[in-house]
């Protein structure tokens, strides 16, 4: 059974597209969370996850966006935020609202969060690659995390943490999307980058009037 696994779409339709249409024949696919935020298509990420049927928690972006939230956003997260307010229907609201913080998927096999998976409702704990170790597994083979836009795998005997990456907003050095595929047949994940047309949401952005720097940093992957 091959699963795809996706992350931080943050409303970047291009990218997602791409993320899809590269991703090789996969029996399901599992979202760890911020689906909404910075980029121009909050409403279009949302209705493909949605019409999918993707099983998917909360991100914090995804929180501030479903309801008011403690969080503190800089001016680029707040001004994404603050669009995808106004871009939702009451019905893609209420699926947002909906998500809940962690999940387990494949018969148990799979676990997602969006943060560290002893905060799951919080976001306040970043947890990169090189912090990933057998203490964050429970009973799961396969944790999924997101948050931090870092991709990275780690294998334990007890089982395997994995960060696919950013769809649309990778801050690894890497501007292309990122995402996942993991066997639970044979327990092993593949990392995939794909480019995709950045100008065109460069553009998209300008357009929305979003700040400038949530697309100009798209071309770094920062």
């Amino acid at each position: 059974m091959k699963v795809g696994l996706v992350s931080d779409i943050h409303s970047n339709r291009v990218a997602l597209e791409a993320v899809l249409e590269d991703m090789p024949p996969v029996d399901g696919l599992l979202c760890a969370g911020d689906v909404v935020g910075y980029n121009p298509w909050p409403a279009d990420c949302v209705d493909e996850m949605r019409e999918r049927d993707v099983p998917t928690v909360m991100g914090n972006h995804d929180a501030a966006v479903a309801g008011d939230t403690p969080f503190r956003f800089n001016g680029m997260a707040k001004a994404g935020v603050d669009h995808a307010k106004t871009q939702l229907s009451d019905e893609e609201l209420e699926w947002l609202s909906s998500l809940p913080t962690e999940r387990f998927a494949c018969d148990g096999r799979v676990k997602l969060v969006h943060g560290h998976p002893d905060d799951p409702d919080r976001y306040t704990r970043y947890t990169y690659p090189e912090e990933f170790s057998p203490r964050l597994l429970g009973d799961e083979d396969v944790l999924v995390l997101g948050h931090t836009h870092v991709q990275g795998v780690r294998r334990f005997a007890e089982g395997i943490v994995v960060n696919p990456g950013s769809v649309g907003q990778p801050r690894d050095g890497d501007p292309r999307a990122g995402y996942a595929v993991v066997d639970l047949d044979g327990l092993t994940v593949d990392t995939h980058r794909v480019e995709y047309d950045i100008d065109a949401v460069q553009e998209a952005v300008d357009d929305a009037g979003l700040p400038t720097r949530i697309g100009t940093r798209l071309a770094r992957g920062e």
